[in-house]
């Protein structure tokens, strides 16, 4: 494709370099408006400079991606809810043997989640647990930090669903979950051993360090109530009908002080005494009985007890004044109207526990469902809207309060980028550099492909990875297709590993960077800075190393 004319190709660099700021900057000094908005603007701008007329604006959005996206999201706020990453942040500290042991943990849980739930989502749920969970320990929140962040985006890579620009190499290429996985799960394995090998060496001293003993005795773990380690969740999510329900809560009783007021014979007495020792369970029962008119009666209550012996039925009254125990033991009274409101109580409790197992796990088999169809090869997206429509329908409730939680502004964001990028093509300046470079980056070779992930890296961090797929992703396709089919389909597969992989060179590389910097920084009382040199200094190595060690995979694949 030849250059546009000069008009259209000035005009078109304008509104993509816009863009580009505000999506690489979101908050520059002299337009702080974000990225959704950065975003529309770009696209308004190309269609007001006729770089691209509104119908094909129109049609550059390509909504089987912003569907996957939305049923993703969707799976993912009900996962959250149904306590799918709590079980996660107790597997992080479960019989952890130490900092390198906790390192290596996150490392591998955040690499499977991210591939399963997407970066973004595992960043933002794990980030201040893994924060407070090192604070706890006395132990440098920093390995613990780029771990989260770096294995995250490495192990996004091993699926479709894993991050956005994966989702949009899916839907191009046409390739299936099933085969997406193949090629690339290999080399996240041996990349998210290899970065946690980094991290080891690279903060082998720091880790080494002994948590400070108090008071002379042995340093060990501190203990936490699961309540505030594991409740961090990422969307203030409405569980009325899924709380957790804990029945000891609804019968503290106190123990019971045994007092009589008057005695009207020896005799009746130790009968008394004798049948208060017989049966503690009907004891029991009958202050449950009482409980309810004891809170509203401060005077006399009487009540009357039945002497059933072989000598006959008597009649007995206790009298319990203002002045005396709260709690009263009543013997051989017969149920009351209080007992059978308790006993509903508990069945109300026990039935709501098991609804709450019943959605539970009726949310982790639509999931698995919704995966297992990925691997069959049905179409993506409406596969994860299925998935989404489903959880909605089956959780009984106005989804409104559900849906209030998708992310709106990155379904936007996306909508805008696709128009911006695609002007951008028409302006003909990316056809022709990658003409330039073209005959040099082919896959055949190994020059050829350290090449083309060179361009990537550089292009991933400077245009962000998923402007870099819209861009490169038609382009080193075609190229690869003039070797052969399997080549066609490995040059997508390098192109996914390597912009995903891109994302740990530097803070600004990738969304979940961001997000671990931006969650540390306000955590409430764990809050600590992830500088940009302290990422750079890890990223760089890291980044290299693994990128060329899953090159290698890639390609044999």
């Amino acid at each position: 494709m030849a250059l546009a004319g000069t008009s259209k190709v000035v005009l078109g660099c304008v509104a993509f370099g816009i863009f580009w700021v505000l999506a690489v900057f979101p908050t520059v000094p002299f337009m702080p408006v974000g990225r959704t908005a950065g975003s529309l603007l770009g696209a308004m701008l190309m269609v007001l400079f006729r770089v691209i007329s509104p119908e094909d604006a129109y049609a550059a959005i390509d909504l089987p991606i912003i569907g996957l996206l939305f049923g993703t999201m969707v799976v993912s706020i009900f996962l959250e809810r149904a306590d799918m990453f709590k079980y996660l942040g107790n597997l992080l500290s479960w019989k952890s043997r130490g900092s390198k042991d906790l390192l290596f943990r996150v490392c591998i849980v955040s690499a499977i989640a991210s591939a399963l739930f997407t970066n973004d989502t595992c960043c933002v749920v794990l980030t201040e647990f893994i924060l407070k969970v090192a604070r706890q320990n006395n132990l440098p929140p920093q390995p613990f930090l780029l771990a989260l962040a770096s294995s995250s985006n490495i192990g996004s890579a091993a699926t479709p669903i894993g991050n956005p620009q994966n989702l949009v190499i899916a839907v191009e290429s046409g390739i299936s979950f099933g085969q997406f996985l193949l090629g690339v799960f290999p080399a996240m394995i041996v990349g998210v051993l290899t970065n946690a090998a980094i991290l080891l060496c690279y903060f082998w001293k720091y880790l080494s360090v002994e948590k400070d003993q108090e008071g002379g005795q042995p340093a060990g773990p501190e203990v936490v109530a699961d309540d505030e380690v594991t409740s961090h969740r990422f969307t203030p999510a409405r569980m009325s009908h899924v709380s957790s329900l804990n029945p000891d809560d609804m019968d503290c009783i106190s123990e019971p002080i045994i007092r009589s007021n008057s005695v009207r014979s020896t005799s009746a007495n130790e009968n008394l005494r004798s049948r208060s020792v017989n049966s503690e369970a009907d004891i029991q029962l009958a202050i449950k009985s009482l409980r309810a008119s004891s809170m509203s009666h401060e005077m006399v209550e009487v009540s009357t007890v039945t002497d059933r012996r072989d000598e006959g039925a008597s009649s007995r009254k206790f009298t319990r004044t203002a002045s005396q125990q709260r709690s009263v033991i009543i013997e051989d009274s017969p149920p009351s109207p209080g007992s059978n409101g308790e006993k509903e109580k508990e069945d109300e409790v026990v039935e709501k526990k098991w609804r709450v197992f019943v959605w539970k796990t009726a949310v982790y088999l639509i999931t698995l469902g919704m995966l297992i169809a990925l691997l069959m090869g049905l179409n993506m997206s409406w596969t994860a809207i299925t998935a989404a429509l489903v959880l909605l329908a089956l959780d009984f409730t106005d989804a409104q309060a559900c849906l209030e939680k998708v992310s709106y502004s990155l379904l936007i964001f996306f909508c805008g980028m696709f128009i911006t990028v695609d002007g951008f093509n028409k302006t003909g300046i990316p056809n022709t550099l990658w003409e330039l470079v073209e005959p040099y980056s082919r896959i055949d070779s190994a020059k050829g492909v350290a090449l083309l992930a060179v361009v990537i890296l550089i292009l991933s961090n400077v245009a962000s990875n998923v402007p870099t797929v819209l861009l490169l992703g038609t382009r080193v396709a075609a190229s690869a297709a003039a070797i052969s089919h399997d080549s066609e389909r490995k040059a997508w597969l390098i192109l996914a590993w390597v912009s995903t992989v891109a994302g740990n060179l530097t803070l600004l590389g990738s969304a979940a960077n961001l997000i671990v910097c931006e969650q540390a920084r306000r955590a409430q009382f764990f809050g600590y800075n992830l500088s940009f040199w302290s990422h750079l200094r890890f990223g760089v190595p890291s980044t290299i190393v693994v990128t060329a060690i899953g090159l290698l995979i890639v390609t044999s694949y």
